[in-house]
């Protein structure tokens, strides 16, 4: 009598794993990987700003870069004002500057 409970205690610890282990792959596939090539394109956009590219922050700033660092990037925002932003502070670069040969 203890061995077929046994036996059918085998089968029943996959009825239960099984139903989380699909949950964590919809939630992978579905949630996960789409959030992490997300950050991959967004990482890849910041390090490729340069002077010159004309940017919006997530505040909604629009500006042109004149200086830029690893951390941190001077707007021009109209033809006197000029203003520093942390270097994630940027949402997207609406057009980039033409490349200095």
């Amino acid at each position: 009598m203890w061995l077929a409970s046994a036996a059918t205690g085998g089968n029943n610890i996959w009825g239960v794993i099984l139903p989380f282990v699909l949950m964590f792959a919809v939630f992978y596939f579905l949630l996960i990987r789409p959030q992490q090539r997300k950050q991959k394109q967004r990482n890849s956009m910041l390090g490729q700003l340069k002077k010159g590219d004309k940017i919006t922050t997530i505040g909604g700033l629009h500006g042109t870069i004149v200086e830029i660092t690893d951390d941190t990037v001077v707007l021009r925002v109209n033809d006197t004002t000029k203003m520093t932003f942390d270097r994630s502070a940027i949402n997207n670069v609406v057009q980039s500057a033409p490349a200095s040969e």
